[in-house]
């Protein structure tokens, strides 16, 4: 029996169980009910032997098999940090809550068997965790606390609520304050602490750095590259010889440049432009990764295990060792370099009527900031205009060819989010000493204009050559989701035309025109975003959603992001006539890992960015405890209000706090109202805060509303 026979023959023989008409049976009557042979005997013991480990079936001391008169599941246990927690059990759509004398012993993420509650009949599932089946966590990063004759790791991850114990002498000689790695020996029993043994001291948890380490080492980030991946990035990352650039289209002589910010120092993308008649002829060049990280290579298997870079505020974590990123694979200006180009024509409606694809040969004739290309196209700035006097008219040409594309993606529909993204800055000591709204420019807008156009060429070309391939798809929204927001918009007198189950990204698009300049503005348009699914990797090209695009790939960020680096070396075996038979099982078989590998990675990067962003923003408001800040609403609870200052800082009034009247919070308008003054509180709504408390190891922040005195 395959898999989903055996599923079948289970919920089969479980109904069987269930029907009342039926007393305890043998495995002899049931298959003599179900009709089944002799011959198939041992697989209906199988089934039965699933029934009863799963809890749905017992079996008493004379063979006899009935259902099971409790009730037990199994899912994967996720810990809240005040003690209970939530049981996700595959195939239910609702979780089944834990109260917290019920999480026993369970860690966050293991696998656990659970039984339902008989109470829960109301809007709550409830269930007890009878049994921990596996353990999703080996090791704990945290603040150690040396006792007497023994001491306790305290997590830094929130879920974990509890303390590990650290027997004398498994300490590697920590002392209070240390933020250390804890492997753990034992998860605890029924009044017995959870034990575990210091594995390696990350520092102090005053030193510089040390917070962000124990964020890195908390999600489990590789920091290190193995000496043997080190070894290979050297030997590799020889100068681009003569027999490099044998049969490769040599582009040394074309006018190109690379724009990125001032700190970048993987330059992986350089820009070609020139107008021939009525037509543009635009290069996107990406450096040939490939030639240097070989398939199955030592270097292959950690940038796969890492699956992206990692950029954080103070440091970054890259996939491929320096020698590679930040050398030979960097296209750095007046260096010969290896890449792999895509050099498209355009009309002036924004289509792409011709393009090719290449192994090429290039040669950088200036290394551009977004800052310097923004002084000479908005700014005007005379300086920098006669210091870059050759190149002005190219930029000038790519401004233009960018906003022919950009008003050709926003006509069929692409929905584009300008949120503001945080610059934060710190001292030497690693500290904030400042925080900001990091805005976009038409520099920015130009290199992503033509980032897309070319991933989207890319993509297209290969679904056509229906070669195995990866793409960067991102589904419609939940038709649930977009209810909701229908429903939500409907209060500010908007309205998505259409059927909410196939909603048009254009549709989006219009109510985020709709709303540009209103109060409402950020938090519809967060909402929004809140409605959409998660872009992903897939073997199968869906579509991007959000771009309102029939064909996407990652093809550009080969240094930094696997996928690119893997659909490189599938687009060079093309170009180079050896995709075979025998090649396509290959990427047939590897790809869908690749996908389901590369999506979870770049989940896990993102929360790492997002936490360490949190942390830092914490920090710096520590320094302005009792301060008053004016802000907007950017959320509202049944707990309280989220307000969001300019510097994109946010924090919690907490419902309870809120002095003059008891407070409802309304669902259907987002609006807390007072009972008795009826007073409204809602998005978009600007308010006045004083900062009253900052917790870094929570990572967050507590205000209290200030009225204002003529109120």
């Amino acid at each position: 029996m395959n898999k989903e026979q055996f599923e079948k023959k289970k919920n089969t023989i479980y109904g069987l169980l269930c029907d009342d008409l039926y007393v305890p049976m043998r495995t002899k009557e049931i298959a003599m009910l179900l009709d089944i042979p002799k011959t198939r005997r041992e697989e209906l013991q199988e089934v039965l032997d699933a029934l009863v480990d799963e809890g749905l079936a017992e079996v008493s001391k004379k063979g006899k098999y009935q259902k099971a008169k409790k009730v037990f599941l199994q899912g994967k246990f996720t810990s809240h940090a005040k003690g209970f927690g939530f049981v996700t059990v595959e195939g239910e759509d609702e979780d089944y809550y834990i109260p917290e004398k019920y999480v026993e012993n369970a860690f966050h993420g293991d696998e656990v068997r659970i039984e339902l509650l008989p109470n829960s009949k109301g809007k709550r599932k409830e269930a007890k965790i009878v049994e921990v089946l596996s353990h999703d966590i080996s090791t704990v990063v945290g603040t150690y606390e040396k006792g007497k004759n023994f001491g306790f790791v305290i997590s830094d991850n929130a879920r974990i609520t509890q303390d590990i114990f650290i027997p004398q002498g498994k300490d590697m000689r920590a002392v209070t304050g240390h933020k250390v790695v804890c492997q753990i020996t034992s998860y605890g029993k029924e009044n017995k602490s959870p034990e575990g043994v210091i594995t390696e001291i990350l520092g102090h948890e005053n030193d510089p750095g040390v917070d962000i380490m124990s964020i890195v080492r908390g999600f489990d980030l590789p920091t290190e590259f193995p000496e043997k991946v080190l070894n290979q990035a050297v030997r590799v990352a020889n100068e681009v010889s003569e027999a490099d650039m044998a049969g490769r289209l040599d582009l040394r002589d074309v006018q190109m440049v690379t724009i990125d910010g001032e700190d970048a120092k993987d330059l992986d993308d350089a820009i070609s432009i020139c107008k021939k008649g009525e037509v543009y002829e635009l290069g996107v060049h990406i450096a040939d990764v490939s030639n240097y990280v070989q398939e199955r290579s030592a270097l292959d298997q950690e940038a796969l295990k890492r699956g992206t870079s990692v950029y954080l505020v103070d440091r970054v974590i890259p996939m491929l060792p320096h020698t590679l990123s930040n050398g030979i694979c960097s296209l750095n200006a007046g260096e010969n370099r290896l890449a792999l180009s895509c050099i498209m024509t355009i009309d002036g409606k924004g289509n792409v009527v011709d393009h090719t694809i290449a192994e090429t040969v290039v040669n950088i004739d200036r290394r551009m900031s977004y800052t310097s290309v923004k002084k000479i196209l908005e700014d005007k700035d005379p300086q920098e205009i006669a210091e870059y006097k050759e190149l002005v008219p190219m930029f000038e040409l790519m401004r233009e060819l960018s906003d022919i594309l950009r008003k050709k993606r926003m006509k069929r529909g692409s929905i584009d989010f300008d949120f503001p993204e945080t610059k934060i800055i710190l001292d030497e000591a690693g500290r904030p000493v400042e925080i900001k709204p990091y805005d976009r420019n038409v520099a920015t807008k130009i290199i992503e204009d033509f980032m897309l156009i070319a991933n989207e060429t890319v993509a297209e070309h290969f679904y056509w050559q229906q070669t195995p391939f990866l793409y960067r798809t991102h589904g419609v929204p939940d038709g649930e989701k977009i209810r909701k927001l229908a429903t939500f918009i409907g209060n500010f007198g908007y309205t998505i035309k259409g059927g909410t189950d196939e909603v048009h990204p254009k549709e989006l698009q219009k109510l985020l025109g709709k709303i540009q300049g209103t109060p409402e503005e950020d938090f519809i348009s967060r909402l929004t975003l809140r409605s959409m699914q998660q872009a992903k990797y897939t073997v199968d090209c869906t579509g991007h959603f959000g771009l309102a695009a029939d064909y996407y790939c990652h093809f550009t960020s080969p240094i930094r992001r696997y996928p690119d680096l893997q659909i490189h070396r599938i687009i060079k075996e093309n170009l180079r006539g050896r995709f075979d038979e025998k090649r396509r099982e290959h990427y047939e078989s590897l790809l869908p890992v690749v996908a389901t590998e590369t999506s979870r990675l770049e989940r896990r990067a993102d929360e790492v960015e997002r936490e360490v962003d949190k942390l830092k923003k914490v920090q710096y408001m520590t320094a302005h405890i009792g301060e008053v800040f004016e802000g907007i609403v950017s959320s509202v609870t049944g707990w309280g209000l989220y307000v969001e200052l300019p510097n994109t800082i946010e924090g919690l009034v907490h419902i309870s706090t809120i002095e003059g009247d008891y407070y409802h919070f309304v669902e259907e308008t987002y609006e807390l109202i007072g009972e008795r003054t009826n007073r409204h509180y809602k998005l978009g709504q600007s308010v006045k805060v004083m900062v009253e408390a900052c917790d870094t190891m929570a990572r967050t922040i507590d205000f209290s509303l200030v009225e204002d005195e003529d109120e």
